[in-house]
């Protein structure tokens, strides 16, 4: 390879480097602390976060128009000129000039409007670092501190109980490990712990990582909590009558447990009760859209599934959620939607109506079509539907906790550790090899700077293990420049030139350094496919480093020798004392 074409493939790499490493940097170096704790937080809580600061701002907007109507917009609200710009655009009119803060709100069609508004423009500003976050290097507990989880998922008798879904067992074991990592994802983020790591590890078991403090009883419950899934009728007359009295009495209908205090006076009929109609909103939260009275008789119930998919209409080509019955099922739910032609039927998971059909006609044969949604509501969709026939049992195999402040000693110790380790090999490589010595701390900065940037572009945690495959990585990158300095040195002692002393030291160290960290390598990726936990995070370390020392050693320190033999006509080589 030519020494331009070199020099431009070491830049393409630490550019696509740098690119890797950029959410690291945006999180920790550009992130306010605030919004990084905002963005650890629970969707819960940046929901409602997000939705008291668009409630403040909204109020002092209005305020400051009251006190000052010819007040215009500041230099940090152009966000709402520009809303403005539009809605009048979208009305037809044209945008007053000067736009002034007063005008700007006039645009808008409501207060709750412009609160949606500035919500959102929160929203995204803490979903973005939430983003930046999950793209970027963790730091594992015993670093940051928290609790780990290892939860075995019990596959067999998932296959056991679904011999007649149709399925192969290798596809309802995917099926399965997948429906369980995103059921533990929902429980856990729903009950506010912040930005847990849940990952599948191996075959059957699931990995969590919580940082923070938590109690083990709760993540226990949570883990191991199942939930439920039926489906009811929907008494028209009683939601009507719930949502007239609903109206008039906002504010005194419900106790703090989300009870109805008076169902009389609210028309509700003993056998009925009231549930939430929710949706999906934009923090990917259940969104209440209203209220619903469904019979507390259960019409049929979740375990009877067999199978949920999303297909489409054979008309219109409109997304349907179909589910598959099993013989009972199927005659249950034949019988009580003969029965109840033209009425709605609710679809209630945890408590929660996340469906309200129209029955259209007796459904028999047990497949079952569900429609009028989105793509995204369809997929929602199934997978509550995908809870009920594919519930996996989850025991938890071993759980640890470790305090912050251990993990506050072991950053610092690890950190300290690369920091001496690094500093003393470049001193050595100074004094023992003088100039060349300068190659190989260069190739040592740029070592660490490729490894912490696939570290970030693989989404890795780094742990004490990962750090100790980084400390024996700068030995072995070492090791190579000593191989190389070493022949180069012998070279030059047979009378060789500059120019033919480097080439035969690279040449002949070549394979003596690939040899070394092919063989290296090989062990870790063994130890990263066979190993878990602490195993796996030092062999995944140590063959990122293999690369880069390869990288380093035989591109960069070649190109930063030829370049002083070419560019700056040096005859002699600063490489050792005695050796010129």
């Amino acid at each position: 390879m030519k020494k331009r074409s070199r020099l431009l493939f070491i830049i393409a790499v630490l550019a696509v480097c740098f690119a890797f490493l950029w959410p690291s940097i945006s999180w920790y170096a550009r992130t306010p602390k605030e919004v990084q704790a905002l963005a650890l937080g629970s969707l819960e809580n940046i929901k409602d976060y997000s939705g008291v600061k668009a409630s403040e701002d909204v109020k002092r907007l209005v305020a400051q128009v009251k006190s000052e109507p010819s007040a215009v917009i500041g230099a940090d609200q152009k966000w709402l000129e520009k809303a403005a710009r539009k809605n009048y655009k979208a009305l037809g009119t044209d945008t007053p000039s000067p736009l002034t803060l007063e005008a700007a709100l006039h645009s808008f069609s409501s207060q709750q409007e412009l609160a949606s508004l500035i919500e959102d423009r929160y929203r995204s500003e803490i979903l973005k670092a939430k983003r930046r976050y999950r793209n970027s290097v963790k730091l594992g507990l015993d670093l940051s501190g928290g609790m780990n989880v290892i939860v075995r998922a019990d596959l067999d008798s998932v296959v056991a109980s679904n011999t007649e879904s149709g399925m192969d067992a290798d596809t309802l074991r995917r099926e399965a490990m997948e429906q369980a990592v995103e059921t533990l994802t929902s429980r856990i983020d729903r009950f506010g712990l912040s930005s847990p790591t849940i990952r599948q590890q191996g075959e059957d078991r699931i990995y969590i990582e919580l940082p923070g403090s938590a109690e083990a009883d709760q993540i226990n419950s949570i883990i191991q909590g199942s939930g439920s899934l039926n489906f009811r009728l929907v008494d028209d007359d009683a939601t009507n009558s719930f949502l007239v009295y609903y109206y008039s009495h906002m504010d005194s209908t419900f106790d703090s447990q989300g009870r109805v205090i008076d169902p009389v006076a609210a028309g509700i009929p003993d056998d009925c009760e009231v549930m939430g109609l929710y949706s999906t909103d934009a923090y990917g939260l259940d969104q209440r859209e209203g209220y619903l009275a469904v019979k507390k008789a259960v019409a049929l119930d979740g375990s009877h599934i067999k199978s949920a998919e999303v297909g489409r209409e054979d008309m219109t080509g409109r997304p349907q959620v179909n589910f598959t019955l099993d013989s009972e099922g199927a005659e249950i739910f034949g019988t009580f939607t003969g029965e109840n032609v033209g009425r709605y039927l609710a679809l209630v998971s945890d408590g929660k109506i996340k469906s309200n059909a129209r029955i259209q006609t007796a459904i028999t044969g047990g497949r079952v079509a569900i429609t009028g949604f989105s793509a995204d509501e369809a997929q929602n969709l199934r997978k509550v539907l995908q809870t009920a026939w594919l519930e996996v049992p989850l025991t938890v195999e071993s759980q640890q906790v470790i305090g912050a402040s251990l993990g506050d000693q072991a950053i610092r110790q690890g950190l300290l550790a690369i920091a001496v380790g690094l500093i003393a090999i470049m001193i050595f490589m100074l004094i023992w090899y003088k100039g060349a010595g300068v190659n190989a701390c260069v190739a040592q900065i740029l070592n660490l700077y490729i490894m912490f940037s696939f570290l970030s572009a693989f989404n890795l945690t780094i742990t004490l293990p990962t750090i100790a495959g980084m400390i024996l990585t700068i030995g072995m990158a070492v090791d190579a420049n000593v191989i190389i300095f070493e022949r180069i040195k012998d070279e030059r002692r047979l009378g060789k030139d500059r120019a033919s002393s480097i080439a035969s030291g690279f040449d002949n160290a070549l394979w003596a350094i690939l040899d070394s960290n092919i063989t290296t390598f090989i062990a870790a990726i063994f130890m990263s496919q066979l190993g878990t936990g602490s195993i796996q995070g030092f062999a995944v370390s140590l063959a990122i480093g293999v690369c880069s020392t390869v990288f380093t050693a035989l591109v960069v320190s070649r190109l930063m020798f030829d370049f002083n033999t070419e560019a700056f006509r040096k005859k002699n080589i600063s490489i050792a004392w005695g050796v010129k």
